[in-house]
């Protein structure tokens, strides 16, 4: 789902469905469709995921404990530092 530089099949399709001004309101209503259906989309597909793993709320808080990040070390002003 990458486009850099052209437009993609979505952006492609509402050009053709709003060729035309539309009020304020109306745009921003359209905009709130667009987001909702996003948003249920994204939300179906963790739900799935979750069903699917067997994921719960203890894996949820573990993962918000974990370290990812790789322990590093470098010199600064000849001094070296470990992070």
């Amino acid at each position: 789902m990458e486009a850099v530089g052209k437009l993609t099949n979505l952006q492609i399709e509402l050009l053709k469905l709003f060729q035309y001004n539309l009020p304020e309101k109306q745009l921003s209503e359209i905009k709130n469709i667009l987001a909702k259906y996003f948003a249920k989309s994204a939300t179906s597909e963790m739900d799935r995921l979750w069903d699917e793993n067997g994921w719960n709320n203890e894996t949820m808080k573990d993962w918000a404990s974990e370290h990812l990040r790789k322990k590093c070390s470098f010199s600064f002003h000849s001094k070296k530092i470990n992070l």
